[in-house]
């Protein structure tokens, strides 16, 4: 059972032949129903600020949650970046390194077309000296058959 201040202060106390001084015992009733009902105040006040503490505690520790899965979500999420720009670098790499083989395989090729250009033109311009030494000749030799047809023959006009 528990007693309270109204308690204390209503409680009588029957009197004996030299018992206690009731003014003394009502005195000391009266400090202690007092003392009891500050208790009980401050309790209550101490309990009240033990629920918000506890609220406010609960609201942190939701806090803390929604900041971890914060932070794991974020955590994920530059891994993923990261992944994909690599695979992105790697894949650009890759292209680069195709375009530029493509490239170097068409240079060689062009190398090898201005070769045989080249071959062909020294050909052309071998045939075209041989043919140019050819009329040449064959003029000198008409110029010389000439000669010769104006030294047999007198000059007739």
């Amino acid at each position: 059972m528990r007693i309270t201040p109204l308690d204390i202060q209503q409680k009588q106390f029957s009197t004996r032949f030299r018992g206690f001084d009731m003014e003394e015992v009502d005195s000391f009733l009266e400090l202690i129903r007092e003392e009891m009902e500050e208790l009980l105040r401050e309790n209550a006040n101490l309990r009240e600020e033990a629920r918000r503490f506890e609220k406010q505690l609960k609201e942190y520790k939701n806090i803390e949650t929604t900041l971890k899965d914060t932070l794991i979500s974020t955590q994920k999420m530059v891994e993923e970046y990261r992944n994909t720009a690599k695979k992105e670098a790697d894949l650009i790499a890759k292209e680069a390194e195709l375009r530029a083989e493509e490239m170097l395989r068409d240079a060689q090729e062009k190398v090898v077309k201005i070769h045989e250009d080249i071959t062909d033109l020294k050909g052309v311009r071998r045939h075209f000296k041989e043919e140019l030494k050819r009329l040449v000749e064959n003029h000198l030799r008409m110029m010389e058959f000439d000669k010769e047809r104006e030294a047999e023959t007198p000059n007739e006009i």
